[in-house]
């Protein structure tokens, strides 16, 4: 076998040996908070307002991170009060709603694992209420939390795995060269 069949072979061997490390060592991305319910449920119809709102997560809640907010048909927040965190649920209260229509609850928690998660549910109130909300720009949080965010997760990054794979693959053509030197 010529000198430069060895070296393509010991580099192919490299490769492959990395490629191999690469792909025993990724394992399943970790699990994020994901929505499991909320209080109205989503989509649901209501005669008459909630006094507060409660969304339900798969993972606990840390306490003083996570923004709620119901936005009502007439572009005003009828959230009030506190956010609270207690184990797998936030919960805010609510004013009296106004007008019949859709009612988009909007959030942005973050999990003990320290992601934050977003996104929004709602229901409808069949039944005007008497209540009148704030414009969104005085209500508390309502900035945090826009409704009809997306639902992310903010999984591990990918450029970390790109990066150990360029340095093993350099460092492997490297050691193979050196070795066909010898």
């Amino acid at each position: 076998m010529s000198r430069a069949a060895r070296l393509a072979s010991r580099a192919v061997a490299v490769l492959v040996a990395a490629g191999l490390a690469l792909f025993l060592g990724a394992g399943p991305a970790s699990a994020h908070a994901q929505l499991e319910g909320s209080d109205p449920p989503d989509g649901a119809s209501l005669a008459t307002g909630p006094s507060s709102v409660t969304i339900h997560f798969s993972d606990s809640m840390q306490a003083g991170f996570n923004t709620v907010t119901v936005i009502g048909p007439d572009h005003l927040a009828y959230q009030q009060g506190q956010v609270t965190a207690a184990n797998d649920s936030v919960t805010t209260g609510v004013m009296p709603l106004g007008p019949a229509g859709r009612y988009e609850i909007g959030y942005r928690v973050v999990s003990d694992d320290g992601h934050p998660v977003q996104g929004s549910v709602s229901f409808t109130l069949t039944r005007p209420g008497p209540g009148k909300g704030v414009p969104i720009a005085n209500a508390p949080q309502a900035a945090d939390a826009a409704p009809g965010g997306d639902s992310g997760s903010g999984g591990a990054p990918v450029w970390p795995w790109i990066v150990g794979a360029v340095v093993l693959v350099a460092g492997g053509v490297a050691l193979a060269l050196r070795l066909g030197r010898s």
